[in-house]
């Protein structure tokens, strides 16, 4: 047995706190941020709707850029899951790859969400304009601030794994550290939630802007 496998097998001893997806206090406060969050998207949501019907608000048709930023989402998510799985087989420059297309697909979907801003600022379309795009702006403004809430998080694994990942005693530490491996899971998960999340509001706002 080499020096690898014994690491990982004691890392992976029944009652191992880290392996414990369901219990761990990490994972109790992802469940509990992204419940929180759903329930503040769809209190929003629904606010919007009852809202418009109340003033027959117009509804607001979203730039094009807004579905572009949906495929640079997607792929970011994609990454992370490459990340993962680079973690998982011990590969270096795959993992630190991985990480770093991550975020830049991320600054990319933020550059793009201002240019979108932009966009509607060009039609004449401000946050005061109308309750319609007061709702579009508040909405996706928060989506925005929650992707660079996430910001810190992939930044420490970056950092990390170019600190850490210098010699192959260091490299075999960092992919045999149960923490590490349950905070990438996490943010990770964190990220297709992100990612769910701007699809339901991309389609949201459309379908709103179709029932007319």
């Amino acid at each position: 047995m080499d020096e690898k496998t014994s690491l990982r097998e004691q890392y992976q001893q029944p009652g191992d706190e880290y392996g414990s997806f369901a219990f761990h206090p990490y994972n109790v406060l992802l469940i509990l941020l992204i419940v929180s969050l759903s329930v503040l998207f769809l209190s929003l949501s629904i606010s919007f709707v009852y809202t418009r019907i109340q003033n027959a608000s117009p509804p607001i048709k979203l730039p094009i850029i807004f579905l572009l930023n949906t495929l640079v989402l997607l792929a970011s998510s994609g990454t992370m899951i490459y990340a993962k799985r680079a973690y998982k087989a011990d590969d270096t420059e795959r993992y630190k790859l991985a990480l770093a297309i991550t975020m830049g697909l991320s600054v990319v979907f933020l550059i793009l969400q201002i240019i979108g801003w932009m966009s509607l600022f060009a039609d004449n379309i401000s946050i005061d304009s109308s309750n319609s795009a007061g709702y579009l702006y508040v909405i996706s403004g928060l989506h925005f601030a929650h992707v660079i809430g996430g910001f810190p998080f992939l930044g420490y694994f970056i950092w990390q794994a170019h600190k850490k990942m210098k010699e192959p005693v260091s490299v075999l530490v960092y992919f045999s550290d149960p923490e590490k491996r349950l905070k990438l899971r996490l943010l990770t998960i964190y990220w297709h939630f992100l990612d769910a999340l701007w699809i339901y509001l991309v389609l949201f706002f459309f379908i709103n802007w179709l029932v007319q």
